[in-house]
């Protein structure tokens, strides 16, 4: 059978692609290399309320609700914002990704598990898995098969700027279970989190570019976390791919490197992202046209959605590149002003920091520590 669409990877994003495309009529097949949709599981598990929305889905999945987070420096200074009603959800991914993906098979797509994708032929896909060696034929192409993207690799298209490893392992912890905790100088890259999964237990990880393994250890010991279970290790891709699509292909979720580069977390930019390629694939087919100038609109509308947001983040993220325990210190103990914390609680947005940013950006108190955003052309996002 020649699909309309092949979607290869049935994380978030490629279930959302897959159930847009089934919905709107398309003939669609959704491949996973593994036997079991959701696992292993990669992601911490921290949705906005946005992020959790956009997966629609039931709240089966929920296992903690949040309401703020407290920052913890090396040094003792902590910064805490507690709005005080609930800003996020914890969630348990095999249970969401799961209900997605029922979601888009009740829609009408096919889904194809334990297969893997090894390569692109023209207009099919290679695949070898649970019946052998395949050739699966496609009009268009959605590759949501993660940061290491095989799609990606075949069509020799140019990747994310930036890869980090994470490590998370889940265990018994005493903390506010209504707070996300987080250590900017558990990880001199990135920074170290502890999230209240529930029923007194805590997801504690990193992620970082070097010694990560060595950094996690210290920060678990560290934490004092009692047991630790379920450890999970995975890719983080920062800095959107140039071109996210070519060669009869949309790129969409991790494998374009959408994964929010303040957070790390990619659901609501990867479902949001997965949408608009469903939308452009199905225009696509309904008027025959899979040039790159037809594929090109997909890049415009998620551009025009988040793009500014996303090149905003990666640039906070190279600038935390620059900073130091000292700084970050210095930071956390600015920001700890009741006005400037009042600002943060009302504007904060976890998945558009924009508006937030363009804000705190004019505090006086602040402005040693964000002058190189301005030095950056930062007033080019807003």
């Amino acid at each position: 059978m020649r699909w309309d669409v092949v979607v290869t990877g049935a994380g978030p994003a490629g279930s959302a692609a897959a159930r847009a495309c089934a919905e709107a009529g398309v003939d669609t097949l959704c491949i996973e290399e593994h036997g079991t949709i959701g696992s292993p599981v990669q992601c911490a598990g921290l949705l906005s309320l946005a992020a959790f929305d956009e997966c629609r889905v039931s709240r089966r999945s929920v296992t903690n609700t949040v309401t703020g987070t407290r920052v913890i420096t090396g040094t003792g200074s902590e910064l805490c914002i507690n709005a005080r009603v609930p800003k996020a959800h914890v969630v348990d991914r095999g249970i969401l990704d799961r209900e997605m993906a029922a979601a888009a098979a009740d829609a009408g797509a096919v889904f194809q598990l334990k297969t893997q994708v090894y390569g692109v032929h023209g207009t099919h896909v290679l695949t070898r898995g649970i019946n052998g060696h395949e050739e699966h034929p496609f009009r268009l192409l959605i590759a949501a098969d993660g940061p290491r993207s095989t799609i990606a690799r075949a069509l020799g298209m140019e990747r994310a700027r930036v890869y980090l490893a994470g490590i998370q392992a889940e265990g018994a912890y005493d903390c506010d279970p209504g707070l996300v905790e987080i250590y900017p100088d558990a990880s001199p890259e990135f920074f170290g989190w502890a999230i209240p999964a529930g029923d007194g237990r805590v997801r504690a990880g990193l992620c970082g570019k070097t010694q990560v393994k060595e950094h996690f250890t210290s920060f678990v010991r560290a934490l004092g976390m009692r047991s630790d279970l379920h450890l999970v290790t995975g890719t983080l891709p920062l800095g959107v791919m140039p071109r996210t699509y070519g060669h009869r292909t949309l790129f969409t979720g991790d494998a374009a490197g959408f994964a929010k580069p303040t957070s790390g977390g990619g659901v609501y930019t990867g479902v949001r992202t997965a949408r608009y390629a469903a939308e452009v694939a199905t225009a696509c087919c309904e008027h025959d046209r899979f040039t790159d100038r037809a594929l090109s609109a997909y890049e415009e509308r998620w551009q025009a959605d988040i793009g500014r947001e996303l090149a905003l983040g990666f640039r906070l993220f190279l600038m935390r590149q620059e900073m130091s325990p000292e700084t970050i210190d210095g930071l956390i103990r600015a920001l700890n002003d009741p006005a400037i914390r009042d600002t943060i609680i009302q504007h904060g947005d976890m998945d558009r920091p924009a508006s937030l940013v363009r804000l705190l950006i004019k505090k006086p108190a602040l402005l040693r520590y964000l002058s190189p955003l301005l030095a950056s052309g930062i007033r080019s996002y807003f």
